[in-house]
């Protein structure tokens, strides 16, 4: 049996938007008696996550702390929660350097794959900065030819394309959706797929390429009927559209007077 927590059993257990029945999952797995010790402690730091989720943060506490003191990729996991559960309850002073010690950690366990969690993090809890973070985390993946760790660049790229977009420069917003998007079709799943094509259409709108954004929206209409993100897009493009034509049409009260030849 593996010694240590796979990334696809976690993958498998988690359910970010439901932390309620993530926390019952990571238990349960956690209770199984033939597991390493090991993993069992990283199944913990998991259900400390997702009672985090829950604004439970004493509780949570007081999880990691029953599962110290640690070492190798368990310490690093213990970091890493810690940071998530200060930067949840509001506190990222204190998160910081939480990741940082989690990103020291993570690489002096050759472990790219929380080093990329942990800067990721940082980008978000630390965003004076944000891309000195988003750089170090991408520095990671160059080094990787894991197909899962890869699949950080989607959010590596989306955070910052997000973080330029919400500072007012959309256009240099651009490239990092786009390259979000180039990672989540390599590397992604088909909802990280979708958000990316979303993001990327949104900016394109922004930056006035209201057509492509337009044949981006529709395709994920058809693809998902019924989403709310993307109906309130379609809602403001066909806005645009409106007052691209209204404005292209001539107004007769301000057209010259025709010239009366002699």
């Amino acid at each position: 049996m593996d010694e240590r927590l796979q990334q696809a059993e976690l993958d498998a257990l988690w359910r970010y938007d439901d932390p309620i029945a993530s926390a019952e999952r990571f238990a349960i797995a956690a209770a199984e008696p033939d597991r390493p010790e090991l993993v069992r402690a990283e199944l913990e730091t998991q259900r400390a996550r997702a009672l985090g989720l829950q604004g439970r943060f004493a509780e949570a506490d007081g999880l990691l702390d029953s599962l110290g003191p640690a070492v190798g990729t368990l310490a690093v996991r213990i970091l890493l929660e810690r940071g998530r559960l200060r930067n949840t309850e509001g506190l990222r002073p204190e998160a910081v350097p939480l990741f940082e010690s989690a990103l020291l950690a993570a690489r002096r366990e050759d472990d790219a794959f929380l080093a990329v969690d942990a800067a990721h993090m940082l980008a978000i809890a630390d965003p004076s900065r944000s891309e000195q973070w988003t750089e170090e985390g991408l520095a990671e993946l160059a080094n990787s030819t894991d197909p899962r760790t890869l699949r950080w660049g989607v959010a590596l790229h989306n955070n910052r394309g997000w973080a330029l977009f919400e500072a007012g420069r959309p256009h240099e917003a651009l490239g990092s959706f786009e390259a979000a998007l180039e990672a989540a079709e390599r590397y992604g799943t088909l909802d990280q797929q979708f958000a990316a094509r979303w993001s990327l259409a949104r900016c394109l709108r922004e930056v006035g390429r209201w057509q492509e954004a337009l044949d981006i929206q529709a395709r994920l209409a058809a693809e998902r009927p019924g989403d709310g993100d993307v109906a309130d897009e379609l809602t403001a493009l066909a806005e645009v559209e409106t007052h691209v034509r209204d404005v292209s049409v001539p107004d007769p009260a301000t057209e010259a007077a025709p010239t009366i030849e002699p």
